[in-house]
């Protein structure tokens, strides 16, 4: 509603005749008739005609401030004497699509068909280090001159305030670069032009500002990037590469894919130029005294780089790998070798090694290491010292270093040139210590040997790679040469497991499901075994084609070409064949046991678990044939059982159960050891194939093989035991019986005596109860007449001292009453003769007081003062009296009654007084 009121308001006040317009205002009036516009400025007060037409009600003029402007489009034409310029009509003439920017100046109005682009807006101030990019629009001359085409660019540095043109238009505000030590800034050229340096540069092209301080890029520069130096150090260089052909900083011509180093020796810190492309920092190759590398590719004295070439660096020194270089291995340690050490060399190809004296493989036992040739040592001396003379730099490898060293490695060379051999590609050889050794080029370490010791029980396979032949050596140390190798022995995979094994021959001998698992055997090492006291073990040579057999307590070690002999015996109850494997045999006396059944005479079938000792009949010394015979017999446990089992079978099956059952044991030896000529039973049983000898029999178990049989057995057994069960449970029974009875008598006994005491006990209480009673009613009859005689005088005391008390009291209260009064009357007495004296007090300081203001108050005022304020109103009312024309005046309020009789005299006669004291 507000704003339908401010229109409707403004509306009536543009149809209004008479329009004020206040100072710098201004409004637009239309000629209807015409059609044309004008412009009235205020202060004015402006009548409107008919046919006029107010298009807006007063607006303020426009007010452009110091340092401020605007942008008019449609500005209106003015003359040399900036006024405005009217066409015939009267309209004011326009610069129609044009811009006018108007500074500071008098307020002013818009004329019709001016519009305000934009408003008031402060003029921009460029500080320092920035400036305005500025391109022009049109065509125009600058105050100083200069000539602007359409398109140019340029720049309006600061410090300064920048007053637009309608002819150039701001594209950006550059601020400047800082450039700091160690820093450069990468620019670009937008067009040909020249820079600040005074240099031609042409569309396109790249180039760096180092110099430290603000840069501000040229209107047709761009800044690309910051570059920042890398500062070099003795430990690191730039590696460089070249994008196109250019000079370097030091002067040097680079092509197109160059690579070189930059170091600290040229400078401390590097800016990449823009045609370099930094590829990386290298790190410094640091080699100590016992260190050394090889270096592929190496570069040359003449800067080139020498493909598929070596060369090896000792230490102690530090470089740089130079563009193209590499590290075989990296840094390598110098082979340091003990007396026990050795290194195998392969040349790769053709050279004249004169660093070290020739030394022929020995395959002799080394009791002590090789003492090298006095020139051999005085080589390598003069080697150390050399590479410890001229250490390398820190940062570069310089051209005169190189010169010195190839010069000292030609005179080196002659020096050496008499004890030089020549080695061809692919030979071998071997290197004993102790010395320290650094490879040559051309020369491959293939392994380093270390000197193998061994006791008098140890030993190794030792294979010659030239001629294929293997051979052991046991006993003593022994280093490979360079066409030895060690030899691995292989071995039938049950004897590996049974090498393998915790598991003790003697001990262990019964276990068959545990297994003992040890180290993995070292194939290298000589076989050994430890044959066991009282056993024997067979190692057969497969290449002379002959056995060997070893007794026990003996240390087996076999050879190259021999191995174990391996038993597999029979095993468990009844026995299987191959249950058992062994590498020793096991000369007894021992026993294993077999289950076998047989059939006698009547058909009765019978399990029987028979239980044999047996040792093998050995005589030390033991000739080769008994040897042989031993291990004749493959498997001897399964043979022998099945040779007693065919005679126990044949014996039992001629004669009757009972018979059997009652004469077991004589009739299985008779079978089992048979008959000598006298018909007595042998002792032992003997097979003479291998020397096993039985030397009795044990009958463990019997047990009946048909059912009938066992079950017939078996009743008979369970019938025994029943009846056995039977009797001891009657007289069981019969024992509990006659301990039920006895204990029945004891507890009736009991009960009786039991009740005999009760009876007793309460005799004895109903007498106590008696008696109890009695004391009762006598003591409640002296206690009642005791407590009331107690009482009475209890009462009586009590009364008495009730009475004192009492009196007591009465005349306590009295004293303290009187007492209270005349604190009381005393008090008031006191405190009204207080009172009185603060009165009096008071008054006095009251009257006091008030003499005192009336001293001063006259004093103040004085005896003149007091004089003229007494005369004051008297003298008034006669100068009103004089002033009225009156004679006397006589005023009342009508309340009080007057004497008419003597109010005249009395006013004349105060007139005649006062007039007399005057």
């Amino acid at each position: 509603m507000s704003q339908k009121g401010g229109t409707r308001g403004t509306e009536v006040l543009m149809e209004a005749s008479i329009i004020r317009i206040p100072p710098h205002h201004y409004i637009h009036v239309l000629d209807q008739n015409t059609n044309i516009g004008r412009v009235e400025i205020g202060p004015l007060t402006f009548i409107r005609q008919d046919n006029e037409r107010v298009l807006f009600s007063p607006v303020g003029m426009i007010m452009v401030p110091p340092r401020h402007y605007c942008v008019v489009i449609n500005p209106v034409a003015r003359g040399d004497d900036q006024q405005v310029r009217f066409d015939q009509s009267g309209q004011a003439k326009l610069r129609h699509a044009d811009l006018e920017i108007r500074l500071t100046q008098d307020p002013f109005p818009l004329y019709p068909g001016e519009e305000v682009q934009q408003d008031v807006t402060p003029l921009q101030i460029v500080y320092p280090d920035t400036a305005l990019r500025l391109q022009a629009l049109l065509d125009f001359e600058e105050a100083g001159g200069v000539k602007r085409v359409a398109g140019d660019e340029w720049l309006f540095e600061g410090p300064g305030t920048y007053i637009p043109r309608k002819e150039v238009v701001v594209l950006e505000t550059i601020k400047a670069t800082v450039i700091r030590e160690n820093q450069a800034i990468r620019l670009r050229a937008r067009k040909e032009g020249v820079d600040r340096e005074g240099v031609r540069r042409v569309t396109g092209e790249e180039w760096l500002v180092s110099k430290v301080g603000a840069y501000l890029p040229g209107a047709h520069e761009e800044v690309l990037d910051i570059v920042n130096a890398f500062i070099l150090t003795d430990k690191k260089a730039l590696h460089v590469r070249a994008l196109r052909s250019f000079k370097d900083a030091g002067g040097r011509d680079r092509r197109t894919g160059e690579e070189w180093l930059v170091t600290m020796a040229e400078r401390e810190a590097h800016i990449p130029a823009v045609a370099e492309e930094v590829v990386g920092v290298v790190e410094v190759t640091t080699l100590s005294s016992r260190q050394y590398c090889v270096i592929l590719d190496p570069v040359g004295a003449d800067g080139k780089t020498q493909l598929g070439q070596k060369r090896v660096v000792k230490g102690e020194r530090s470089f740089f790998l130079l563009p193209g270089e590499l590290l075989e291995s990296g840094i390598q340690d110098i082979y340091v070798l003990s007396g026990e050490e050795g290194l195998v060399l392969r040349a790769v190809e053709a050279f004249n090694d004169s660093e070290q004296c020739p030394s022929p493989p020995s395959l002799a036992p080394l009791p002590s290491p090789p003492t090298p040739p006095l020139q051999c040592i005085a080589t390598l001396t003069l080697l150390s010292l050399l590479h410890l003379t001229y250490p390398r730099s820190l940062c570069q490898r310089e051209e005169d270093e190189e010169e010195e060293e190839d010069e000292e490695e030609r005179e080196r060379a002659k020096r050496l040139q008499r004890s030089s051999i020549l080695r061809r590609p692919g030979d071998r050889w071997m290197l004993r210590g102790p010395l320290e050794y650094v490879p040559h080029a051309a020369v491959e370490v293939v392994l380093r040997r270390q000197a193998i010791p061994l006791d008098e029980n140890e030993g190794i396979y030792v294979r010659d790679i030239k001629t294929g032949k293997v051979r052991a050596v046991i006993g003593h140390t022994y280093m490979l040469t360079q066409d030895e190798e060690l030899w691995s022995k292989e071995l039938p995979p049950n004897v590996e497991v049974l090498l393998a094994s915790n598991l003790d021959p003697l001990a262990d001998r019964s276990e068959r499901i545990r297994t003992g698992q040890g180290l993995p055997r070292d194939k290298t090492r000589v076989v050994s075994y430890r044959v066991p006291h009282n056993a024997a073990v067979q190692v057969y040579d497969y290449r002379e084609k002959k056995a060997r057999v070893l007794f026990g307590p003996e240390m087996v070690m076999l050879g190259p070409d021999e191995q174990f002999t391996m038993l597999s015996l029979s095993g468990d109850k009844p026995k299987r064949a191959n249950v058992i494997k062994a590498i020793c045999l096991l000369l007894g006396p021992d026993f294993f046991t077999d289950v076998i059944t047989i059939e006698t005479a009547d058909h009765a079938r019978l399990q029987l678990q028979l239980s044999y000792n047996w040792h093998f009949d050995v005589k030390f010394p033991v000739s080769s044939a008994d040897s042989a015979a031993l291990f004749s017999v493959p498997d001897f446990v399964g043979d022998s059982c099945k040779a007693i089992a065919s005679r126990v079978r044949g014996a039992v099956a001629s004669v009757q159960f009972d018979d059997f059952h009652k004469n077991s044991n004589r009739i299985i030896c008779s079978a089992v050891f048979g008959f000598d000529e006298k018909l007595a039973v042998r002792p032992n049983l003997r097979f003479h194939q291998n020397n096993l000898m039985i030397s009795s029999v044990d009958i463990q178990s019997v047990e009946p093989v048909d059912q009938r049989t066992r079950d017939a057995l078996q009743k008979s057994v369970q019938l025994a035991i029943e009846i056995t069960t039977n009797s001891q449970e009657a007289a069981a029974r019969h024992e509990a019986e006659r301990l039920e009875q006895e204990a029945r008598g004891k507890l009736e006994r009991q009960r009786i005596s039991d009740q005999a005491q009760a009876e007793r006990a309460r005799k004895e209480l109903l007498e106590l109860e008696a008696l109890s009673a009695a004391v009762e009613s006598t003591g409640a009859a002296t206690a009642e007449a005791q407590s009331r005689a107690e009482a009475a005088r209890i009462q009586g005391e009590a009364a008495v001292n009730e009475a004192r008390l009492k009196a007591e009291a009465q005349s306590i209260e009295a004293e303290a009453e009187l007492q209270r009064l005349a604190k009381a009357r005393e008090l008031e007495l006191s405190y009204k003769r207080q009172m009185d004296n603060l009165d009096v007090d008071k008054q006095k300081n009251l009257a006091h007081i008030e003499s005192q203001r009336f001293s001063q108050l006259v004093e103040s005022l004085g005896s003149d003062t007091l004089k003229e304020i007494a005369r004051a109103g008297p003298e008034l009312q006669v100068k009103m009296l004089q002033a009225l024309g009156l004679k006397s005046t006589l005023i009342t309020d009508g309340s009080s009654p007057i004497n008419l009789f003597t109010t005249a005299n009395g006013l004349l006669g105060t007139l005649s007084g006062q007039r007399e004291g005057q």
